[in-house]
């Protein structure tokens, strides 16, 4: 019988940490610590994870104190960390693609921004796309994003517009990035998520 591995993560205010179970003749829970820089206990401070099809670690997070979007992965066998937008990354969710390539959705709350960005690894590096002003009154609202690929690999998002209070959608999958509102009632979709 093949075991597989659990991973959680687990965020302190002065640590980031990755405990796993390694499922067999030991099983227990391992705890390693990935971050000891700027702190990730924060209203807006979220954290995604995904496995690869070679079974490594990637892991997208908020260093509320730098204000930064940061990357950690063991794709090269040693852990990695590095800063993908030093402009903001606060909620944030993460989806792999078929080609083990990442795609995060999430939000640049830095001071007169409030807009929400899409990062990917898809070509090799970081590139990072402003998708829509979404008027956070940053730090009064808090929120979330989700992500989900489909067959194509193509993106769909959702989000919580708080300029309208409105539950919106973003997608890629015509070509270029489209927006449109899902729901207009008032104060709809701060906490959402999605699924293809």
């Amino acid at each position: 019988m093949k075991f597989k591995k659990i991973y959680l993560m687990a965020v302190f205010l002065s640590a980031f940490f990755l405990l796993f179970f390694e499922a067999g003749a030991s099983a227990q829970w391992i705890t390693k610590t990935l971050d000891e820089t700027g702190s990730y206990f924060w209203g807006d401070g979220d954290t995604s994870i995904a496995v690869d099809s070679n079974d490594k670690v990637h892991i997208s997070y908020y260093d509320a104190t730098n204000e930064d979007l940061k990357y950690v992965t063991n794709a090269s066998s040693a852990i990695v960390i590095s800063t993908i937008d030093s402009d903001g990354g606060a909620y944030l969710s993460m989806a792999i693609d078929s080609n083990d390539k990442l795609h995060i959705a999430y939000v640049d709350t830095t001071p007169s921004n409030d807009i929400l960005k899409y990062a990917t690894n898809a070509s090799g590096n970081w590139v990072i796309t402003t998708i829509d002003s979404i008027g956070l009154t940053y730090p009064g609202v808090y929120t979330n994003t989700g992500i989900a690929l489909d067959l194509n690999n193509k993106v769909h998002i959702s989000y919580y517009n708080a300029a309208d209070k409105d539950l919106k959608y973003a997608t890629n999958a015509g070509g270029g990035w489209v927006t449109a509102t899902v729901d207009s009632t008032g104060d709809t979709g701060i906490y959402n998520s999605i699924a293809v």
